[in-house]
C-alpha cells in the first residue's frame, strides 16, 4: 500500500502543473467549453491515479519478468535461441501497444493492421540487433550510425505526406506497454551476456527499438506509394457532467479491453517461461500476479484520461493559439507545455529507475529528467515553428541526428545509451493524445497540410532528448575531469610541500587537506 501511495504522489507532482498551466490558458488566451473542461478535469484525475496504479504494476510484474527472461536467454549460451526470443517478444509487445494503434487510428488511407504489423516487425528485427550487440557488446554508435543512415536514404524514396508518419511511428512504439518489458531484458542481458562485464550496455535498447519501426514504415511506403491522408475526427458533445462521465466510464471500459489484449501474449508467454524454467517463486508470482492486475486497470484509467479527457482540449488549445498573432504565441505555449508533459509519461519513470539502479545512484533520475524537459521543451517549439512555416521535416532531423550522433563521440558510453533511450521513453501517450491533437487544431487553423506539417511532432520529441542528454553528459565528463585535475593538483603540491619541509626542518609535515587543521610532525 505504501508503494501505491509513493507513486500516487509522483504522479500528483507530474500531472498538477499541466492541469495548472491548461487552466491558465483557459482562463486568460484560450477560453475553453465547460464540456471540454469537465472532460479534462476528470481526465487529470485519471491520469493520476492510473499512472500511479500502472507505474507500480510496471515495477512489480513486468520490469522483474524482462529481467529474469533476459538473463535466462543470455545464460543459454544459444545464439539462434538469444534471437529468436527477441524477435518474437518484439512483436509480440507492440502489436497492441496502446500508442501505436492511437497514431494509427489519426490516419486514413492505409489499414491499421497493415501499418500495426510494419511497426511491430520492425521492432521484432531491432529487438533482436539489439539484444545481439549486448551480447557481443558492438558499438552503439556506429550502429546508429548506419542505421540512421539508410533511414534517411529512404526517406528521399517516400511521398512527403507519408514521411513525417514513418518519423513518428518510431516514438510512439517505445509506449508504456513496451518500455517496461524491453529496458528489462537488456538490463537482463547485460548481467549474463556471453562476454565482458560492461553494464552500460544495457542502455540503448529502447533506442534501437525506435529505429526499427522508421525502417519498416518508411520501406512499405516505397513498396505500396502509399501516400498520407487525414481525416479530422469530431469529438463528442458534452452536454452535461452525465455525458461526461458516461464518456469516461465507455472509455474506461474500451483500453481496459484493448490493455488486456496487449498483456495477453506477455501473460501466456510469461506461464510459458515459468513452466519451462520454474525461474519464480510463489510468493513472486502471486506479486507479479497482483502487479499485472494493477497495470491491466492503471493503463485502462490512464489512457481513458488521456483520451477522453486531454485530446479535446489539446485541439481546441491548438485551435484557437493559431488564431493569436498569426500562430507564433504557439511556440512559446508550446515550450512551456513541453517542459512539463513528458513528467506525466508513464515510460519517462520506468527509464529514470533503471538508469538510477544501474549506475548504482551516480546518474540520478533528477538529471535525466531535467534533460528530458530541456530537450522535450526545445522539440515542441521546433515542432510550433515548423506549423507556422511549412519547412520539410528533413531540414530538421537530419542536422538533429548529425549533431545526435556527433556528440556520442564525446560522452561517456552510459549517456549514449541513456540518450536514446530517452528519446523513446519521452515520445509516449501524452504525446500521441495531447501534442499531436493540439498540432493538428493549430495545423487545420492555420490552413496547412496536417500530415506533412502537423505530424512529425512526435519525432522532434524522440530527436531532442538524445541531444540534450548526451550535453548533460558531456557536462558530466568535464565537470569529473575538473575534479580529478584538482585532486592531482592537491596531491603534487601536498608531495612537493612535504619535500621542502623536509629539506628545511629535516622532518615531513603531513597536513591535512581541508580546514587548516593542525601539522602531525613525523621522524624522516
Amino acid at each position: 500500500m505504501n508503494l501505491i501511495k509513493n507513486k500516487f504522489m509522483e504522479s500528483l507532482k507530474s500531472v498538477l502543473p499541466i492541469a495548472l498551466i491548461v487552466l491558465a490558458l483557459s482562463i486568460t488566451l484560450v477560453p475553453i467549453s465547460t464540456g471540454d473542461m469537465f472532460l479534462f478535469i476528470v481526465g487529470v484525475v485519471c491520469l493520476v491515479f492510473g499512472m500511479s496504479l500502472f507505474t507500480a504494476g510496471a515495477e512489480m510484474s513486468m520490469q522483474p519478468l524482462g529481467t529474469k527472461l533476459g538473463t535466462t536467454m543470455a545464460s543459454s549460451k544459444k545464439i539462434w535461441i538469444i534471437a529468436f526470443i527477441s524477435f518474437i517478444i518484439g512483436i509480440l509487445v507492440t502489436i497492441s501497444e496502446p500508442d501505436l494503434q492511437l497514431l494509427a487510428e489519426q490516419v486514413s488511407g492505409l489499414e491499421n493492421m497493415i501499418l500495426i504489423l510494419t511497426v511491430s516487425v520492425g521492432v521484432g528485427i531491432f529487438l533482436m540487433i539489439a539484444v545481439m550487440r549486448i551480447v557481443f557488446n558492438w558499438s552503439l554508435t556506429v550502429i546508429m550510425i548506419v542505421f540512421y543512415a539508410v533511414a534517411f536514404v529512404l526517406a528521399f524514396f517516400v511521398d512527403t505526406s507519408f514521411l513525417p508518419l514513418a518519423f513518428d511511428s518510431g516514438g510512439v512504439t517505445t509506449g508504456p506497454m513496451t518500455v517496461p518489458f524491453i529496458m528489462s531484458i537488456g538490463a537482463g542481458v547485460s548481467a549474463a551476456k556471453l562476454s565482458g562485464d560492461d553494464r552500460d550496455d544495457s542502455f540503448g535498447i529502447t533506442g534501437l527499438c525506435s529505429i526499427g519501426p522508421i525502417i519498416s514504415v518508411l520501406v512499405l511506403g516505397i513498396v505500396m506509394k502509399v501516400e498520407g491522408t487525414y481525416e479530422p475526427t469530431v469529438s463528442e458533445n458534452i452536454a452535461n457532467t452525465r455525458d461526461g462521465v458516461l464518456a469516461f466510464i465507455h472509455g474506461i471500459a474500451e483500453h481496459a479491453l484493448d490493455v488486456l489484449m496487449a498483456l495477453a501474449p506477455i501473460i501466456v508467454f510469461a506461464v510459458l517461461f515459468q513452466a519451462l524454467t520454474r525461474a519464480f517463486t510463489k510468493v513472486q508470482i502471486i506479486r507479479m500476479t497482483i502487479g499485472i492486475l494493477y497495470v491491466l486497470v492503471g493503463l485502462a484509467v490512464f489512457l481513458a484520461g488521456a483520451n477522453v479527457g486531454f485530446l479535446p482540449v489539446g485541439t481546441a488549445i491548438g485551435t484557437r493559439l493559431a488564431g493569436i498573432g498569426g500562430g507564433w504565441l504557439l511556440i512559446p505555449i508550446s515550450m512551456l507545455l513541453g517542459y512539463f508533459i513528458v513528467k506525466a509519461e508513464p515510460s519517462v519513470y520506468v527509464l529514470n529507475k533503471l538508469v538510477e539502479t544501474m549506475s548504482a545512484g551516480a546518474i540520478s533520475g533528477k538529471t535525466t529528467g531535467l534533460g528530458l524537459s530541456i530537450g522535450v521543451s526545445a522539440a515542441l517549439g521546433l515542432a510550433a515553428l515548423r506549423i507556422i512555416t511549412g519547412i520539410n521535416i528533413l531540414w530538421f532531423l537530419i542536422p538533429g541526428y548529425v549533431i545526435a550522433l556527433t556528440l556520442s563521440f564525446f560522452v561517456p558510453k552510459i549517456f549514449v545509451g541513456i540518450s536514446f533511450d530517452s528519446g523513446g521513453v519521452a515520445s509516449g501517450t501524452m504525446m500521441s493524445a495531447f501534442v499531436l491533437p493540439l498540432c493538428m487544431g493549430a495545423c487545420n487553423a492555420l490552413g496547412g497540410d496536417v500530415m506533412t506539417d502537423a505530424f512529425g511532432c512526435v519525432a522532434f520529441v524522440a530527436m531532442a532528448p538524445i541531444i540534450a542528454i548526451q550535453l548533460c553528459g558531456f557536462a558530466y565528463k568535464v565537470k569529473a575531469e575538473d575534479r580529478v585535475r584538482k585532486f592531482v593538483s592537491a596531491s603534487e603540491s601536498f608531495i612537493d610541500y612535504g619535500y621542502r619541509d623536509t629539506r628545511r626542518t629535516g622532518t615531513y609535515s603531513a597536513k591535512a587537506v581541508k580546514g587548516g587543521a593542525k601539522s602531525e610532525e613525523a621522524d624522516s
